[in-house]
């Protein structure tokens, strides 16, 4: 089935801004919070949020088999649950219906009072229910950085990192939408010089710039999935913030991994944008530096050109750019992650999310977290304002965006925006 939505040359009749994320070609779904406090499924245009819910009450999806709620709902877990062929003909139909040669909707002002909402009368949601949420650590420069600072430099990689993607299982409950500040943790610490540990705040937080993909439901529990089908299950990508504590992880980490250092809170852009919409910036992945068993190998442009991008806001100041960076120097693609996940066995199931790692690019200005850009508090990073951070302070604000950039077209993510609140503090009684 074609993908029409993606014509480069469609104009739409709504107003759009220049360098918008959103034309029509793009098309993602989230979930928000409408004037009249109702919850819905929807889709962004420039700067309008369309309500799918309405628009398929008021019969513009006829033809298309969705059943009378899968847009009334407050994820889209159903709605992924259908499966590529629905979301393709869905994006299409919302495509022809805003396309500057169709006055349907265009003509019809009762109806479009019904379904859309400027971005100030909305707001956004968590856009899925997310089941389960799986890390993974594929971008084969932060693994080298990380593992030079840690270890050493004859050593940074472990032997199992260019054989396998390497990930872990995080925590779904505190996986939160941009906009929602999150409060900096406290946990065990072991002190430069002590024997025995505390609990305190963290002084190391972080951010990880990262992307995440999100799955549909894809195979009976003991059914790997192939590679070569893996991207039929993934719905669409997200930008990922997946907060961490350096120091709390520093002590926990050994014998099994991250916990309460990556618990905390992960912060996600609300819109998904479909790999349909993607499709034309795919790009070559970078090559296996050792040969892969035969079920990690694959054939084609897996990797996709997402420009990447974190800034850093101190409290009633300007941000400052840290790093810009790319989605194409994962070493490690999401075919290969998802073939991996399941190769075991394991089933997934839709509204899964799986972030990609950090991602960092081969020199310092493209590095994805500040553990890499301070270079573990080592280069202290100097701010617009004249401050400086080697980590994330009180009332700081962290900032990701992204977008892919052609020819005839911007297809974007917006942006994720948290900031970070001191300790909690219990309410005094």
């Amino acid at each position: 089935m074609p993908i029409t939505a993606n014509d480069p040359k469609r104009k739409t009749w709504l107003d759009l801004p220049e360098e918008t994320d959103f034309p029509i070609q793009n098309i993602p779904f989230g979930v928000f919070l409408t004037r009249d406090d109702i919850i819905t499924i929807g889709t962004r245009i420039g700067d309008y949020a369309i309500d799918l819910g309405a628009l398929h009450q008021l019969g513009y999806f006829e033809g298309i088999p969705l059943t009378d709620d899968i847009f009334l709902q407050d994820t889209l877990n159903d709605f992924i649950s259908d499966g590529k062929k629905t979301w393709r003909l869905v994006r299409n139909r919302i495509a022809d219906i805003f396309d500057a040669k169709n006055s349907k909707l265009k003509d019809n002002q009762e109806d479009r009072n019904t379904v859309l909402f400027t971005l100030d009368e909305i707001e956004m949601q968590l856009p899925i229910l997310v089941g389960d949420y799986t890390d993974f650590y594929s971008s084969k420069e932060h693994a080298t950085n990380v593992g030079t600072m840690f270890r050493d430099p004859e050593n940074a990689l472990l032997p199992n990192w260019l054989h396998i993607p390497v990930g872990y299982h995080g925590r779904s409950s505190s996986i939160i939408p941009s906009g929602i500040p999150v409060h900096r943790p406290q946990g065990q610490i072991l002190p430069a010089g002590a024997d025995e540990p505390i609990l305190a705040p963290s002084k190391l937080v972080d951010f990880e710039m990262e992307m995440a993909f999100i799955t549909t439901d894809a195979n009976p529990l003991g059914e790997p999935i192939p590679i070569e089908e893996a991207e039929d299950y993934i719905f669409g990508l997200v930008l990922f913030n997946d907060w961490s504590a350096r120091d709390i992880q520093k002590w926990e980490y050994v014998p099994l991994g991250p916990f309460l250092a990556k618990n905390f809170a992960s912060s996600v852009s609300p819109w998904i944008v479909t790999l349909d919409a993607l499709e034309p910036f795919r790009t070559e992945s970078p090559k296996p530096e050792k040969k892969l068993l035969p079920y990690l190998q694959f054939k084609g442009k897996k990797s996709f050109d997402i420009n990447l991008q974190v800034a850093l806001q101190p409290e009633n100041s300007e941000e400052t750019v840290l790093s810009n960076t790319n989605f194409k120097y994962m070493y490690w693609n999401m075919s290969q992650q998802l073939a991996h996940h399941t190769v075991n066995g394991c089933n997934v199931l839709s509204g899964d999310m799986m972030g990609s790692g950090t991602i960092s690019g081969p020199t310092p200005d493209t590095y994805g977290s500040m553990l890499e850009l301070s270079w573990k508090g080592s280069k202290p990073i100097k701010l617009k304002d004249g401050s400086e951070r080697k980590f994330i302070e009180d009332n700081d604000t962290v900032i990701m965006r992204g977008y892919c950039k052609g020819k005839d077209r911007r297809i974007g993510f917006g942006e994720i925006r948290t900031k970070l609140l001191p300790v909690y503090q219990p309410k005094k009684k």
